[in-house]
């Protein structure tokens, strides 16, 4: 089994289900959108949030896509920064549980954490992240010896905003052979950084993850095939993800529509990340490019059927014996 290393905002997820949007425009969060905060906005938004109810789930992007590859068997690893505190533990033990190798360090603020607003008939989550101890994550962190002997090295688009962190992250990572795959993350991530992902998916990156409007951010196109086809001309491999409408993988001139698995969705939280895991895990067994993406739509579908990123047993369960059967064909 081949392996992967990850690097993201190391976050708690606070999540709540609203019953309106009343509090998205007390703090004025647009719907749909992730927008940073400070320490003490975070602290504000988190105690309006407490009434609601709330989930505590260890998170990040690129973590929960590592998460989810560890438990598909690939050897996993993960960088990033907490703090010292009780959300900093609950990230380490969380990682640790489900057999992550990490590269946790420790930095001078408090751990970060996202505050994700579910909210509509749709599912649409919102983001308002304190990032905290994330960004003191620095190039002099990042160590060659961490890379060397990874197959897969993955990026979240949500740490692009540290740009010399990640150019080093890249360069460390190609030097080191590893295949480069990079999850877009957020339209409005994507727009400010713009110039910058452009050089390093040109220079360095074999795999782009973007949904529809991210896409439309990188590509200033609206129709996502459109996208795609330009994405691909950039990299080796171009995934765009349309959210309830499935998918399109395209690889030079090889393009398919990937049909979204059936699924009864109550929270959209984490799919575009385990999709991202399901896609590279059947990549490193070598599966065709279509069996990729349905592997991706697969486990996205038990995702979105839970509140929060990860996917409990029975779901596990079934999705590993849907996987098997898709891909005994080729095996």
């Amino acid at each position: 089994m081949k392996s992967i290393l990850g690097i993201g905002n190391a976050l708690t997820d606070i999540l709540a289900v609203l019953p309106d949007d009343t509090l998205l425009k007390t703090f004025h969060l647009p719907k749909g959108s992730m927008q940073h905060v400070d320490m003490e906005t975070g602290d504000k938004i988190w105690s309006a949030l407490k009434p609601l109810g709330v989930h505590y789930v260890a998170g990040g992007s690129a973590a929960n896509t590592i998460t989810c590859t560890s438990i598909f068997g690939m050897q996993s690893s993960f960088i990033g920064k907490i703090g010292d505190d009780e959300l900093g533990l609950l990230f380490k033990s969380d990682q640790e549980q489900y057999g992550i190798r990490t590269r946790l360090l420790t930095g001078s603020h408090s751990s970060g954490r996202s505050m994700v607003f579910v909210s509509g008939g749709n599912a649409e989550r919102t983001f308002a992240v304190y990032l905290g101890a994330a960004l003191d994550l620095v190039p002099e962190d990042l160590k060659p010896e961490w890379f060397e002997g990874n197959d897969y090295f993955h990026i979240e688009g949500y740490l692009v905003q540290n740009q010399e962190l990640i150019r080093r992250a890249v360069e460390l990572a190609h030097a080191a052979g590893c295949i480069i795959s990079i999850d877009m993350a957020s339209y409005n991530v994507v727009e400010s950084n713009d110039a910058f992902l452009h050089d390093i998916v040109e220079k360095y990156v074999n795999i782009v993850f973007a949904n529809e409007t991210e896409a439309r951010a990188f590509t200033k196109m609206r129709d996502p095939r459109a996208s795609l086809q330009a994405i691909s001309e950039l990299c080796d491999i171009a995934v765009v993800k349309v959210g309830k409408d499935g998918s399109w993988v395209r690889s030079g001139a090889e393009e398919h529509y990937i049909e979204p698995w059936p699924a009864e969705t109550i929270d959209a939280t984490g799919a575009g990340d385990t999709y991202a895991a399901g896609f590279l895990y059947a990549h490193s067994l070598g599966m065709p490019l279509e069996v990729c993406g349905q592997v991706g739509s697969i486990i996205a579908a038990k995702v979105v059927e839970v509140i929060g990123t990860k996917v409990d047993v029975p779901r596990w369960r079934d999705a590993k014996l849907q996987i098997r059967a898709l891909m005994s064909k080729y095996m």
